[in-house]
């Protein structure tokens, strides 16, 4: 278990923010996180719990990089990276990501995007794409994918669709993104 010490604003008081691995006595908090995160986003068909339970028994799916963030033993935040490729190259998918409304500007999707790229790293990853907001994830050093030379899997506007290289090598991929088939059903 990975323990990340943070000072947060709720209540007023210090608390201690938990990052680890998700286990399976989770999946039922998650997949209610995830449902209750995303219910009146306006960006969500209000499907991604349920591809989280399929991705989770899927060939994309690395354990050590579906993580949860904690609060008082309560998941507040959850973040999911799984196996895509370009060409050759296995590269991965950063989604989703979920912070209940309650904990959001409160650095806990930032812990959650850290921890996760420096599993990655360890993993021998060099590459995450993403869909998501073009005025978040360039805080975390996200470029559009375009900039890399790599396509998405299907129509997603430029300034959406990221990537990072988490080596700096400034290596370009080539070529359409290969995402996970559960992302297709």
């Amino acid at each position: 278990m990975v323990i990340i010490p943070a000072i947060l604003n709720i209540l007023k008081g210090v608390i201690e923010l938990i990052i680890r691995q998700e286990n399976t006595n989770d999946y039922k908090n998650i997949h209610n996180l995830i449902k209750f995160t995303f219910k009146n986003a306006s960006y969500s068909q209000g499907n991604e719990h349920t591809l989280v339970d399929s991705l989770r028994q899927g060939k994309s799916f690395i354990p050590e990089l579906s993580l949860v963030a904690e609060v008082n033993n309560k998941i507040v935040g959850y973040i999911l990276f799984t196996k895509a490729k370009i060409g050759d190259e296995e590269i991965l998918n950063l989604a989703p990501m979920a912070v209940h409304p309650d904990f959001q500007k409160q650095g806990i999707g930032k812990a959650l995007i850290e921890k996760g790229h420096e599993i990655a790293k360890k993993l021998g990853y060099n590459f995450i794409v993403v869909v998501g907001y073009e005025s978040y994830f360039p805080k975390f050093g996200y470029l559009p994918a375009s900039y890399f030379g790599a396509n998405p899997p299907f129509h997603i506007p430029d300034d959406i669709f990221m990537a990072i290289d988490l080596n700096n090598s400034m290596a370009v991929l080539r070529g359409n993104i290969e995402f996970a088939n559960e992302f297709f059903e």
